[in-house]
């Protein structure tokens, strides 16, 4: 995958991640988070999914491509959208 795809993938499930767990956070909340909470989340995500890719194929515990790197991306992604749920209450 060229470098372009990669990074053009992980912003699509990385920020859809990011958001998505964002949205779904449980608890109750006084407002609707706004259009800037969501981008940051979007970022975030993106952020945390492209890094965990990196540090996956420099330690080579996979290489680029394989499912464990979209997995854990995802993953990543996730647990970073949702500590920022739990931090910028």
């Amino acid at each position: 995958m060229g470098a372009a795809m990669g990074f053009l993938a992980f912003l699509v499930i990385g920020g859809l991640t990011g958001a998505l767990a964002l949205f779904f956070y449980p608890g109750p909340r006084a407002v609707k988070p706004s259009l800037l909470r969501y981008l940051v989340a979007i970022f975030i995500g993106f952020a945390a999914a492209y890094a965990c890719s990196l540090m996956g194929q420099t330690t080579g515990f996979f290489q680029a491509g394989q499912m464990l790197e979209w997995l854990s991306a995802v993953l990543a992604a996730c647990i970073a959208g949702i500590l920022y749920a739990i931090l910028s209450k």
